[in-house]
């Protein structure tokens, strides 16, 4: 029986010993800190040229000739295309005829009103005669009118074998080669204005709101546009307008934004991000890497005043590069561990050597 009382005491004295020396680390410990930050966010955005526009077929015939290329630039007023015009020359050749035809009959009526007024002078005819002499030279007087609209459409068809350009831009695709018969109404080609491009993007209805709540933030704002090569456009643009009605499927409104192209590298049908440059005030902030995450909640270490380290939950408003923005769970007077939180327990025990964040602040931004 000694012997078991022996033992006991003498596996309590051990444990009790290796309890005693059980080595306290030393950990860097911070606290949330209040800065002035801005954060970016990118929204994927559809490029289209201020002006985009499709050439078409005002007539019916065969493409004669065909004066540009494909992706070739070209002035207003330019001719693009020519289309069989002999059907339209004769048309107009014959409604000058019929106009010609109209002019002289209403010639030989006014000598007809003339001569029939000095007969009924000398009471030779009726009142009634000169009346309708001068009825059937109102006729006529209707039919030159007649004569020249009909001479006016025809110009206007001959004119419509011409297809000229709208305005100075880029030719695209040309379908229909010369030769081809076209119908009117047949697409021949689009043109584009990519001198300057919008970029329509999405903005989901909190943001909207957030956006709203500030109109001199968000009218003729800045913003730039990354190209789908992750390349900065050169040129800034600015926010113009948006969308009357949210869309009902995504919840989302349409942003419009007006970036110049001098160097006419976007295309109309383009992809690229718009990139909204956002300013936060009085921001409280805690590093990313001192935090970790169970089951979709987020945590860091606080350090109690005995040393004592306590898993807490905070929420964060927003996640910026390195740092969160904090929006509950977390004060300015916390301390918490603030790296090597892979090797701690809740519970332990540490020894806290804190260090002001805004020493820190440059370490972290470059990690």
């Amino acid at each position: 029986m000694t012997v078991v009382y022996l033992c006991l005491w003498l596996a309590s004295c051990s444990k009790s010993n290796g309890e005693n020396t059980q080595k306290i680390e030393n950990y860097q410990v911070t606290s949330p800190i209040i800065i002035d930050t801005t954060y970016h966010v990118d929204y994927v955005a559809d490029i289209q040229s201020v002006r985009n526009v499709e050439i078409r077929a005002r007539v019916k015939g065969y493409i004669e000739s065909i004066y540009v290329d494909e992706g070739k630039p070209v002035r207003k007023g330019q001719i693009l295309f020519s289309i069989s015009k002999n059907e339209f020359q004769e048309g107009l050749y014959q409604a000058k005829a019929m106009l010609k035809s109209a002019i002289a009959d209403a010639k030989a009526a006014e000598l007809t009103v003339q001569n029939t007024r000095l007969l009924l002078d000398k009471n030779v005819v009726s009142k009634t005669e000169l009346e309708m002499a001068n009825a059937k030279l109102d006729a006529l007087k209707a039919k030159i009118d007649e004569a020249r609209s009909h001479e006016a459409s025809a110009e206007i068809r001959l004119a419509r074998t011409n297809i000229r350009a709208p305005f100075d831009g880029i030719i695209d695709r040309i379908p229909n080669k010369a030769g081809s018969l076209v119908d009117e109404g047949t697409l021949l080609t689009t043109i584009s204005d990519n001198t300057e491009v919008f970029a329509y993007f999405n903005v989901s209805e909190k943001e909207y709101l957030d956006y709203a709540a500030d109109k001199k933030q968000t009218q003729n704002r800045e913003v730039s546009l990354i190209l789908a090569n992750g390349e900065e456009h050169k040129s800034k643009g600015r926010i113009e307008t948006l969308e009357g009605e949210f869309n009902a499927e995504t919840g989302s409104i349409a942003f419009r934004a007006r970036f110049s192209n001098a160097e006419k590298i976007l295309k109309n049908g383009s992809t690229g991000k718009v990139r909204l440059l956002n300013k936060i005030e009085n921001a409280l902030v805690i590093p990313q890497k001192s935090s970790f995450e169970i089951q979709d909640k987020i945590y860091v270490y606080v350090v109690g005043p005995d040393g004592t380290v306590k898993m807490k939950n905070f929420t964060p408003k927003l996640r910026i590069p390195h740092l969160y923005v904090l929006q509950a769970g977390l004060g300015a007077n916390d301390k918490f561990i603030y790296e090597g939180i892979q090797n701690i327990r809740e519970g332990a025990k540490v020894k806290p050597q804190f260090v002001q964040m805004n020493t820190l602040l440059p370490q972290i931004l470059n990690d």
